[in-house]
């Protein structure tokens, strides 16, 4: 629905990094807004980009659990880093959007008009590729359609890079995300810095990246630079800095449901909803209703919420889950459990953020590791090592 048909393994292009502008122009001319990677106030976030001066060349990050840190890699790679703090929902599902305003001197109600912005969405990983599909099935791939996030997703053009360099928090091969993409992409690019030089392999996986692609300056690949990103991607798969058990997880979860090991996550967790924030396929909402001083302007807003949040579980007389320890169960058991009930599929991606900004470390893969550790052998959970 969202992209056109894939056009299969077409013949692979080298386009050099100073071709990068030519990107940019041939997205301008087609009317897109480009959204891309770039350094700012101590991260890597998602913004804006005007030409390709605006990437981060020559940036990369150091991660660990409750760590992000901007560091200079010493040569020009533009997505030589892992994932940053914000993920392709801050644009597609935006954290505030104004649903309605209305005014009582006219009496009219105003609706917010669809975006007309057609974005080109350029550096997007594989685990946020994948990340991408699960907001499309939940918010777009049903009977009522999300009008915010259709409005921002239909028509976009998708550049997806592959990944060569995972971060120490990354396990996108346990979740069968990455670090290749194979498919969801209109423009797919490896990035090789080496003596060589610097420069992209390239593949058009829809008509409208193959058409972007031709006003590009390329020359066709050869054997031995497809072998080589081959390989540095490869590579890339064997160097995960985390892996998460995924066999029988949705059952360990739920057998898990009484499990003292929910107190000790507990009394680590601040509730703050950082891992919910910065998770690129968390998609929870409330609406709020603001007026001006007078009380004759008034606006609906639509924005992100949490399920750490103490009024997320409200119901009449009080909320459901009041104890921190509820809140990340229901949290991780929805992500990596009921998930797989509710949209056919895990919600996890292993970007690995929700590691990243935990202002106490804690660590999903850690915590299901120590649950498997914990369930009986009658379960046939025992054989695992946390």
């Amino acid at each position: 629905m969202l992209l056109g048909d894939e056009l299969g393994h077409e013949q692979a292009s080298v386009v050099e990094a100073a071709g990068l502008q030519a990107l940019f122009d041939a997205l301008h001319s087609r009317g897109y807004t480009v959204m891309g990677p770039v350094a700012r106030d101590g991260a890597i976030v998602v913004a804006e980009l005007a030409s390709a001066a605006d990437l981060p060349y020559g940036w990369g990050v150091e991660t660990e659990a409750g760590r992000y840190r901007l560091r200079a890699r010493g040569d020009t790679a533009v997505f030589g880093h892992s994932a940053g703090p914000q993920s392709w929902k801050s644009v597609l599902h935006p954290a505030r959007s104004r649903m309605w305003s209305a005014d009582r001197a006219t009496g009219t109600v105003t609706t917010e008009p669809a975006r007309p912005d057609r974005y080109a969405l350029l550096g997007v990983r594989p685990c946020d590729l994948a990340a991408i599909r699960v907001l499309d099935r939940v918010l777009a791939g049903g009977r009522h359609a999300d009008p915010i996030y259709t409005s921002r997703r239909d028509g976009n053009l998708v550049i997806a890079v592959e990944c060569t360099e995972p971060g120490a928090t990354c396990f996108c091969t346990s979740m069968n995300t990455g670090p290749n993409v194979e498919s969801g992409f209109d423009l797919a690019l490896t990035e090789m810095v080496d003596s060589a030089g610097h420069r992209f392999l390239v593949r058009a996986g829809t008509p409208a990246g193959a058409e972007v692609l031709a006003d590009l300056p390329r020359r066709p690949a050869d054997e031995a630079t497809v072998q080589q990103a081959g390989d540095a991607v490869a590579a890339a798969a064997t160097h995960m800095g985390r892996h998460l058990r995924t066999d029988g997880l949705p059952e360990m979860l739920a057998a898990s449901r009484e499990s003292t090991h929910w107190d000790d996550v507990a009394s680590r967790c601040l509730t703050c909803g950082n891992c919910t924030m910065v998770c690129p396929t968390c998609f929870c909402t409330t609406t709020e209703d603001v007026t001006d001083l007078t009380g004759e302007h008034a606006e609906r807003w639509r924005r992100w919420d949490s399920c750490y949040d103490l009024d997320f579980s409200y119901l009449h007389g009080g909320s459901v889950r009041t104890s921190g320890q509820s809140r990340y169960r229901q949290w991780i058991s929805h992500k990596l459990g009921t998930w797989h009930d509710q949209f056919g599929s895990s919600g996890c991606v292993g970007c690995g953020r929700c590691i990243v900004w935990c202002p106490t470390g804690i660590d999903i893969t850690q915590e299901a590791a120590a649950l498997f550790a914990l369930q009986p052998s009658a379960e046939g959970f025992d054989e695992v090592t946390p």
